[in-house]
């Protein structure tokens, strides 16, 4: 049977818009199974908690499951490899936190690389770090507590939940924009350093404030200040480091949505709407103040941005002081 060039052509557009809808419709169905949000810490902690109850606006948005699964170990670098090498598709997606920004500096070659494996998504909260001291210190402020560090002969001793932690690189920051000696004491987490803040062998923490509100409403510790650019809704009675001369003392624990590199624009865009919307919801904010953590809405490349200055910034930091990762 003979074919017209008008029916020729026809069907060759026909063919051509077949060909490219599965590609089309795959993304705009997106997501059309269960998608798997991993958490690079175990269950209970706020990385943990923040994820679930964001994958679960997610599941009433976008009208599918999300789950968190959990794989700890290796200071996040487990989990965030497991994204790194997961299929491209935006059905695994990682809830990074602030050791993302350190790894690298600390351990040198990684798994994956942090700068091309995995993309920003959206930011979600961060998690301020606050300046206490055990309430019978004579420093009421940040500087009086430089002033007693320089008095004495080995300068200050500050407690940390582990070596290359964020607490850890923030003391060593504090001591050096301070120009203060001092020592970075090591623990095995936070409630060890705690029980010697409390008795008097350390003479200061830089911690969340959650871990620490019960002992700063017994009258047992004292917040000198908050290092963070703002004061911080969890505490708004703090000062800023900055606001006591101490300008470049910013330091936050944070957490956000990354994906594999490849995965389309059309994914990451719908995630990163979705993730802002959740963030000015008043219940989830609420929430998230209650865990110490402060929301934090913006873009993905917004996000890129932050991770980059953290990378530069920390790196900075680990290279003067000679931390190594253990």
């Amino acid at each position: 049977m003979k074919m017209s060039r008008r029916t020729l052509l026809g069907a060759a557009a026909a063919a051509a818009c077949a060909g490219a809808a599965p590609r089309v419709f795959a993304q705009d169905e997106w997501p059309a199974r269960t998608v798997k949000i991993v958490a690079p810490y175990g269950a209970g902690g706020p990385n943990d908690l923040s994820a679930r109850l964001l994958g679960e606006y997610l599941a009433k948005r976008l009208g599918q499951t999300f789950i968190v699964e959990n794989k700890a170990g290796a200071g996040t670098r487990l989990g965030n490899e497991f994204v790194a090498q997961a299929p491209a598709d935006g059905y695994t997606i990682l809830y990074a936190a602030a050791p993302y920004s350190t790894l690298q500096a600390l351990y040198g070659k990684l798994g994956y690389d942090p700068k091309k494996d995995l993309q920003p998504v959206a930011m979600s909260a961060t998690v301020p770090l606050f300046l206490v001291v055990n309430a019978q210190s004579p420093a009421k402020t940040a500087q009086e507590l430089i002033a007693y560090g320089k008095s004495q002969a080995n300068g200050l001793t500050f407690g940390s939940p582990g070596n290359g932690s964020l607490p850890h690189l923030a003391a060593e920051l504090f001591l050096r924009d301070a120009d203060v000696k001092g020592l970075t004491v090591q623990y095995r987490g936070d409630v060890m350093a705690y029980t010697d803040l409390l008795a008097g062998r350390l003479d200061a923490t830089l911690t969340a404030i959650t871990a620490a509100l019960p002992h700063i409403e017994s009258g047992k510790l004292r917040v000198l200040g908050v290092a963070s650019a703002e004061r911080s809704a969890i505490y708004p009675q703090a000062p800023t480091l900055r606001e006591q001369g101490l300008p470049n003392v910013i330091a936050a624990g944070w957490y956000g949505f990354m994906a594999p590199a490849g995965v389309p624009a059309t994914v990451v865009q719908r995630l990163d709407t979705e993730i802002n919307r959740a963030l000015v919801d008043p219940g989830i904010s609420k929430r998230f103040l209650a865990q110490g953590m402060e929301p934090h809405p913006g873009s993905a490349a917004e996000f890129g941005k932050f991770i980059d200055a953290e990378m530069a910034k920390w790196t900075d930091v680990i290279q003067k002081a000679s931390i190594r990762g253990e």
